[in-house]
């Protein structure tokens, strides 16, 4: 140390002795939080122009002279210091903010929301244009292997589509990019759906009282997410898909032939599905449930499907503002089609 900083830090101690304490908290009275980045490779005494900056310190060589003569042990001198995020407060006096900055780091969490009606395709891609997984890493999680996940309800064998809980997620990007960082994602996702849905269907299946076959109100579920834009009128669709179920009818829910494609809003491959009778998801040509769920369905959803509402309507439409037209016969819905030129 030269002889100046030796001085100066020495005049300090007896400042300090004498009463006034230079390691005391910038601003005592305030509440305020905030996240303060420590980089790799920095010392806690390089640290103290941005600790000022940011005001969470008065001076920088206030911190430099309690780094040097108030620290010993761990804490000596900085020197367990942890690079990434902490949560610090100006209220803190310097002994409190060296503890907060040799602590755990605060994770790195971003939000990811995973849209309600979202097939595992469309989530794949937006977990891959963020660049946080490679494309595929996704689909091959929820598509194989899936015994691995542990959840209170049943799971179908070949694929998570459906099961997926549509909502915001904390995810941190560099632990979703180890091994097991999207297998514990799905398993987040899967866990949501039970606390959901999940178990207590589950559980009232067990019992008895579940109205339709698990799998089967998924399923029904998933095509009123896409079928029906009001939460409000949900139950209505439910009723009328479950009638048409009971009744051995088609079910005519164009938004299953668009399942298997590529783009979702892909007219020309749209209308090339609608006339295929070998799609399985094809309920205009086939008669019950597509085999899987057609995408992510919401709560809402998921209890319209469980809880349908009775209606005289057989068929329903919506206009150009996405409002519902019920139709109790072919005449009344043709009507309605070309009232509101529905083709």
């Amino acid at each position: 140390m030269s002889r100046p900083a030796a001085w100066l830090l020495a005049a300090l101690s007896l400042t300090s002795i004498a009463g006034c304490d230079l390691s005391s908290a910038p601003d005592p009275a305030s509440s305020a939080e905030q996240l303060f980045e420590v980089p790799p490779g920095t010392t806690a005494r390089g640290l103290g122009p941005e600790l000022q900056k940011a005001g969470l310190i008065r001076d920088s060589w206030r911190w430099e002279w309690f780094l040097r003569t108030q620290t010993s042990g761990e804490q000596e001198g900085g020197k367990c210091l942890k690079a990434g995020r902490h949560k610090l407060k100006p209220s803190m006096d310097a002994e409190a903010l060296l503890t907060a900055l040799c602590g755990v780091p605060v994770p790195k969490d971003e939000p990811f929301t995973i849209v309600e009606g979202w097939r595992i395709r469309e989530i794949d891609a937006a977990l891959a244009a963020k660049g946080w997984v490679p494309a595929g890493a996704f689909t091959t999680a929820v598509t194989t292997d899936l015994a691995s996940y542990t959840v209170g309800y049943p799971l179908p064998a070949d694929t998570l589509e459906g099961f997926l809980y549509p909502e915001t997620y904390k995810v941190e990007p560099d632990a979703l990019g180890k091994p097991e960082g999207v297998h514990q994602f799905v398993q987040r996702l899967l866990t949501m759906f039970g606390e959901k849905f999940g178990n207590e269907a589950a559980k009232a299946e067990k019992e008895g009282k579940l109205p339709r076959p698990f799998h089967d109100l998924v399923v029904m579920a998933s095509m009123i997410e896409r079928e029906e834009p009001s939460p409000v009128n949900r139950p209505v669709i439910a009723g009328i898909l479950w009638k048409r179920i009971d009744a051995g009818w088609n079910l005519g829910v164009d938004a299953t032939s668009r399942y298997t494609l590529e783009d979702w809003n892909d007219r020309a491959a749209f209308m090339v599905k609608l006339r295929d009778p070998a799609d399985p998801w094809n309920t205009r040509l086939r008669a019950g449930l597509p085999p899987t769920p057609i995408g992510s369905p919401g709560e809402v959803a998921l209890h319209a499907a469980m809880n349908p509402e009775a209606s005289d309507y057989w068929y329903y439409l919506h206009d150009s503002s996405q409002t519902l037209h019920g139709g109790r016969t072919v005449a009344e819905h043709e009507a309605n089609r070309r009232k509101y030129d529905v083709y």
